[in-house]
C-alpha cells in the first residue's frame, strides 16, 4: 500500500536526519473522514521531506523502488514501490516561490529543504490544504488552524497577500465548495471577487470545470458560488442570461431558467454515476447548455411563457462555451457534436411519445443526430430537474424503442456500400452517393432490411 511505502520512506529520512510529513489532500481528506465529511477520500499520497540535500533526497529513495524525477526546476519524485500492491507516491521537497510573470506558470520555483513546515505550507491556496502529518507520530502539524476550518465545513486562504498569484485558485475555490459542500470565508470570497480570470488557458478552466461536474455529488453548489463570485459573467458569459429568464409557472414552478438547469445539473450527476468519463462528461454539459436557447426565445404568448424553437437556438451558445472549454473529442468520444446533439434536441423523447403513430424511422434519424440513451438520460434529468410532480415516464418508453431498434448509440449501419453499386456497372461519381443516400433513407424507414433488399431497390433506382 502506498501508506505503508510512506512510512517506509519517512523512518528512512528520519534516520538520514531528516522528516517527512504527508501532505495535501491525503491530510485534508483523513481529517474529513474522522469529522464524518469525507465520502472519497483522497486515494493519492504526497510526501514532503524536511532537512536532506535533493542530492542526497534521490539517493535515498532509489532504495524503494524505481524513481521518477517529476519537478524540472525543483524536486519531486515519483517513487513506485518495488513489491506488488506497495502502491507509489510523490515525494518532493518544500518549495520557495516568487511571482515572476502572469498566468499559472508565471512562477519562479526553488526546493529548499531548510524551511520550516509553516514556511513551505503557506505557499498553498487554503488552509485546509495547508496540513501536514506525520506517519510515524500520527501527529498534525497545523499551523494556519485548516482542522478547524475542516470542523467548520469552511474555506479560507492561507495567505491573502499571495493567494491572487494564481489566478486558478478562484476555480479551485469553487470546485472545492462543491464537492466537500463547504461555504467559502466572506474575506475570501470577497478576495476572489477582485482576481482576474483572463490569464488562464481554456485546458486549466476546463480542468477545475469537470472536477466540478464530476466529482461533485452536487455540482449545483459550485455552479452557483460561480455566479456569485463573477466567474459565470468573465468565464462563461452564455450562462449569465439564464439567470432572471422566466418559465410557465405551470410547467416550472421552480422558477427561472437558471434555477432549473442547476436542479437538472444535481440531477443528471446524482443519476447516471455508471456511465463512463466520456459519456458522463457529455451528459453533464448537455445538462448546462440544455436550455441556452431560452433566453433569446422567451416571449409571453397567449398569456403564457413559452421558448418557441429553443433547441435549435441554443446550439450556438453552446459551441461558443464548447470552444471556451476547448472541448472536442476525449478519450476516443466525440463530446462536442453529442453535447450538440443534445442541446439541439432534448426535447424529442417527450415530443415523439405524444405524437400518435411515431415510426421507427424517426428514431433511426434521429440516432444519426445523437447519441439516443444519452438523449433519454438528458431528458430524464430534465424532467425531474423542476419542483412539482411531474410524469417522466416519457423517457423510459423512448429509451426501450431506441434499443428494441438497436439504435440507442448509433444509427443502423447501411445495407448498400458503394462496391455494389460499382459491381452494378455504375461509374464512380457523384451518382453513387445519390443512390447510396436514397438506398438509406429507404432502409431508414424499414422498407430495406437486407442486402438483397438494397441491391434490388438501387436496381430501380438506375
Amino acid at each position: 500500500m502506498s501508506l505503508d511505502l510512506a512510512r517506509a520512506i519517512a523512518v528512512a529520512v528520519r534516520d538520514a536526519g531528516g522528516r517527512a510529513l504527508i501532505v495535501g489532500g491525503w491530510v485534508r481528506d483523513r481529517l474529513r473522514t474522522s469529522a464524518g465529511s469525507a465520502r472519497q477520500p483522497s486515494k493519492d499520497i504526497d510526501l514532503e521531506v524536511f532537512g536532506i540535500p535533493e542530492d542526497h533526497l534521490s539517493r535515498l529513495l532509489m532504495a524503494f523502488g524505481r524513481v521518477e524525477a517529476v519537478g524540472q526546476s525543483f524536486a519531486v519524485y515519483k517513487v513506485v514501490g518495488g513489491g506488488s500492491g506497495s502502491g507509489a507516491i510523490d515525494v518532493a521537497l518544500p518549495r520557495r516561490e516568487s511571482k515572476a510573470g502572469r498566468g499559472h506558470k508565471g512562477f519562479k520555483v526553488v526546493g529548499d529543504p531548510s524551511m520550516s513546515f509553516a514556511e513551505a505550507a503557506r505557499r498553498r491556496d487554503f488552509t485546509v490544504n495547508a496540513i501536514g502529518w506525520d506517519p510515524l507520530s500520527d501527529a498534525y502539524e497545523d499551523p494556519f488552524g485548516g482542522g478547524t476550518d475542516i470542523e467548520r465545513r469552511v474555506l479560507r486562504v492561507v495567505d491573502a497577500e499571495t493567494f491572487g498569484d494564481d489566478s486558478l485558485r478562484v476555480l479551485r475555490a469553487i470546485q472545492f465548495a462543491a464537492r466537500f459542500e463547504f461555504s467559502l470565508a466572506d474575506d475570501t470570497a470577497d478576495l476572489c471577487r477582485r482576481i482576474p480570470l483572463d490569464d488562464l488557458p481554456a485546458e486549466r478552466v476546463w480542468g477545475e470545470f469537470e472536477k466540478l461536474l464530476l466529482q461533485a455529488e452536487r455540482p449545483s453548489i459550485g455552479l452557483a458560488l460561480a455566479l456569485d463570485l463573477g466567474v459565470v459573467e468573465a468565464l462563461l458569459p452564455e450562462l449569465k442570461p439564464l439567470v432572471g429568464c422566466p418559465q410557465e409557472p405551470e410547467w416550472h414552478p421552480e422558477g427561472d431558467v437558471w434555477t432549473h438547469t442547476l436542479m437538472v445539473v444535481d440531477k443528471a450527476r446524482l443519476l447516471n454515476a455508471d456511465l463512463p468519463r466520456p459519456q458522463l462528461i457529455t451528459l453533464m454539459l448537455g445538462a448546462v447548455c440544455h436550455d441556452l436557447g431560452k433566453p433569446p426565445t422567451t416571449a409571453v404568448i397567449d398569456g403564457r411563457i413559452r421558448s418557441l424553437n429553443h433547441e435549435e437556438e441554443g446550439v450556438a451558445p453552446t459551441v461558443s462555451v464548447l470552444d471556451r472549454l476547448n472541448i472536442h473529442t476525449i478519450d476516443g468520444f466525440d463530446v462536442r457534436s453529442q453535447v450538440v446533439g443534445l442541446t439541439a434536441h432534448h426535447l424529442k423523447p417527450g415530443m415523439l411519445h405524444k405524437a400518435p403513430q411515431v415510426g421507427d424511422g424517426a428514431f433511426r434519424r434521429l440516432a444519426q443526430k445523437v447519441d439516443l440513451e444519452l438523449l433519454a438520460r438528458l431528458a430524464r434529468a430534465d424532467c425531474l430537474g423542476r419542483t412539482g410532480d411531474f410524469d417522466c415516464s416519457a423517457m423510459d418508453w423512448f429509451l426501450e424503442r431506441a434499443r428494441a431498434l438497436g439504435v440507442e448509440h448509433q444509427p443502423p449501419p447501411p445495407l448498400l456500400l458503394g462496391r455494389h453499386l460499382l459491381t452494378l456497372g455504375l461509374s464512380p461519381g457523384p451518382r453513387v452517393g445519390e443512390i447510396l443516400k436514397q438506398v438509406y433513407e429507404r432502409q431508414l424507414d424499414g422498407l430495406v432490411t437486407t442486402v438483397d433488399d438494397a441491391i434490388s431497390e438501387a436496381k430501380q433506382l438506375l
